[in-house]
């Protein structure tokens, strides 16, 4: 069994679904990540890291502890451009993501849907968690392959799931980290009702190596982040990141009544 995560930035994978990833892996699926950029417009939060320093470079290395952490393979890199966002955004960067065609990401993510074979893929949910043109890139190339598959590949993916977080989820988190990147969304938008939910999943067990990966991304996690607030009550946020939830975005055959707490249950 192959899962295959596809995700836009360096820690996209680690916060919603590096529970998943980790549980998966333990259990013996080859779990793989696709990251269609290497996050060369973050910002560093962290002020003991160089200013002058190469951050794409950064933020590869970054990622690729974060998937030793997890237990998963090393992470593919698409070779586009992070858009970036606000005074970082990169307009007249033609590689930038956003100046990138969809059909063009969509037909670097097919061959890798064909190598694979994965049983299941992982992406954003279509609101792209909170509006991040890369975010919304991605899902939609993702997505798109998962049904071009069908056409190329003899045995096509079965299922492609969204992570996604439920509305009271979001206020609370909002609450929690109020200059981070949701601050300000309306969740009535960016987060779904629960009885959206495909799958929900326990990642309790997990939570050591998910708060591995999330620390290995140290540019976007440092003291000078929004995160760092959450050291002040590691109980509360143990059972904010203990459980990961998705939507289902596609199927291939029938799909069990839901919410199911295995991405594979009837595989």
């Amino acid at each position: 069994m192959t899962l295959l995560a596809i995700y836009a930035h360096p820690d996209d994978e680690a916060f919603g679904t590096g529970g998943t990833l980790a549980r998966y892996a333990a259990a013996g699926v080859n779990v793989h990540l696709i990251c269609t950029t290497r996050g060369e417009s973050g910002k560093i939060t962290d002020p003991d890291i160089d200013p002058g320093v190469d951050v794409g470079a950064l933020r590869e290395e970054e990622l690729r502890d974060a998937c030793r952490a997890l237990g998963i393979h090393d992470p593919i890199f698409l070779g586009f451009h992070d858009s970036g966002r606000h005074e970082r955004t990169r307009h007249d960067d033609p590689q930038a993501l956003m100046n990138v065609d969809e059909f063009e990401i969509e037909e670097a993510l097919l061959p890798w849907v064909i190598r694979l074979q994965p049983r299941v893929m992982l992406t954003f949910d279509p609101h792209g968690a909170y509006g991040h043109i890369d975010h919304l890139r991605t899902q939609r190339a993702a997505t798109a392959a998962f049904w071009s598959a069908g056409n190329v590949v003899a045995e096509p993916p079965r299922r492609l799931y969204f992570n996604a977080m439920p509305l009271e989820r979001m206020r609370e988190l909002q609450a929690r980290r109020r200059g981070g990147p949701m601050a300000g969304l309306d969740p009535a938008r960016y987060a779904v009702s629960e009885d959206s939910f495909a799958a929900v999943l326990d990642v309790g067990p997990w939570l050591e190596a998910k708060e591995r990966a999330i620390r290995s991304h140290r540019s976007q996690v440092g003291p000078n982040s929004s995160f760092a607030g959450r050291d002040g009550e590691p109980e509360a946020w143990r059972s904010f990141m203990s459980w990961e939830a998705f939507t289902l975005g596609g199927v291939r055959g029938a799909f069990p009544e839901p919410p199911v707490d295995d991405l594979f249950v009837g595989l």
